[in-house]
């Protein structure tokens, strides 16, 4: 019998692993994304437990089925501004931030917000932890 030392992912290490799929869902038409999930397994730096594989996999597919709304979402609380010209890491940190919000009873609101900014102080600019924030919020106060 073969003795491993991995551990299960922590839900922050999955939900980064999955922001870095849902990133990729602003350069690759949606016919590419199941291409993209073998890419990026393919090329992690890690070996994932299965359950961990699926956990992230799933959740990646589910928030891409809810991009339209997803975005919808974002469109309706993002005063003044356009998807296009949100920086690219905010963008995707908003998606699985809303998508966790909204469609995930699993995670509580306060918690999904949290991540979503924690991402975009991670891999946005210098002021992505706070627009992520904002609109956030907005999402919450008008759901």
């Amino acid at each position: 019998m073969e003795v491993t030392d991995k551990k299960n992912m922590t839900r922050h290490a999955l939900r980064d692993r999955v922001f870095g799929l849902v990133f990729r869902i602003e350069f690759y038409p949606e016919s590419e994304l199941e291409g993209q999930i073998e890419s990026y397994i393919e090329t992690a730096s890690e070996e994932y437990l299965p359950e961990d594989l699926d956990y992230i996999v799933t959740k990646f597919r589910s928030v891409a089925s809810r991009i339209k709304e997803i975005d919808e979402a974002i469109d309706k609380n993002a005063v003044g501004w356009t998807r296009s010209r949100m920086g690219k890491c905010e963008l995707a940190a908003l998606r699985l931030g809303i998508y966790e919000m909204l469609y995930d009873d699993d995670i509580p609101v306060g918690v999904a917000m949290d991540e979503a900014v924690e991402i975009a102080k991670t891999y946005g600019d210098n002021t992505g932890g706070a627009f992520v924030n904002a609109i956030l919020t907005k999402v919450k106060d008008n759901t």
